[in-house]
């Protein structure tokens, strides 16, 4: 049974308990998403619950886009998240691009491009899936070896508007950084998702999330302590200091 066209203001929840209603009920339909944090923040199992939870709760189809992670670690990773890609696999495809990075090695830069843009296009017309995961954007800049890095930039940003689906572009920065991309990516995405681990004494350590910038919402700045128990992610006050 087809899913009737989502209104305009149907926001996409990141199903984050506690998480989206500090930034207006969700992600505005149509965004580009900077999902920025350091590495073992849960980027990818923070896309993919997205896309998940969407595909079980609301009925949206999704794409995640992997250029580096092969597919098969990548299931292995959520199904131990209690995120089997099984349980949604009519609605949501996993679309493992590092194969083909491998097995294209060497060949124009230009072509890898094309070949991103062929399979997101290509999905979006055979499946006119609502979410799309890119993980991650700074392996697909390394990818395209971008002349002008701002201006092509901006051109992929404006591509990816064009697929009329809500995007997800994970990446990945340095711990303690607060430099979102090289070239502008702060400036040209609608939204920026900030995650990072932050010592709280001599032994513990707590993931914590924040909305940098949201278009089109009146959003809480501030970091929340980000707990993943059960398979389910949530959001909360800062638990100490």
């Amino acid at each position: 049974m087809e899913r009737p066209a989502m209104e305009q203001d149907d926001r996409i929840r990141t199903f984050i308990h506690g998480f989206d209603e500090k930034i207006g009920g969700g992600i505005p339909p149509g965004s580009v998403v900077l999902l920025a944090g350091e590495p073992g923040t849960m980027k990818s199992t923070i896309a993919f619950n997205i896309l998940y939870q969407n595909a079980l709760r609301e009925g949206r189809t999704g794409t995640y886009i992997s250029l580096e992670q092969g597919r098969e670690n990548l299931t292995r990773h959520l199904v131990g998240m209690s995120l089997s890609p099984k349980d949604v696999e009519a609605r949501v495809s996993i679309v493992d691009l590092g194969m083909i990075r491998r097995n294209l090695d060497g060949m124009a830069q230009r072509t890898w491009m094309d070949i991103f843009k062929m399979y997101a296009s290509n999905l979006k017309r055979s499946l006119n899936y609502d979410l799309l995961a890119v993980d991650s954007l700074p392996v697909l800049e390394v990818m395209a070896r971008f002349e002008n890095p701002r201006e092509d930039l901006f051109q992929l940003f404006e591509w990816l508007r064009d697929l009329k689906a809500t995007t997800i572009l994970i990446s990945e920065m340095k711990p303690g950084s607060e430099d979102f991309g090289k070239h502008g990516e702060e400036f040209l995405s609608d939204g920026i998702i900030h995650l990072k681990m932050e010592r709280v004494d001599d032994a513990n350590i707590q993931r914590r999330i924040r909305c940098v910038k949201m278009r089109g919402t009146s959003h809480s700045p501030n970091y929340y302590t980000l707990i993943f128990q059960n398979g389910i992610l949530q959001a909360t006050r800062i638990i100490a200091e």
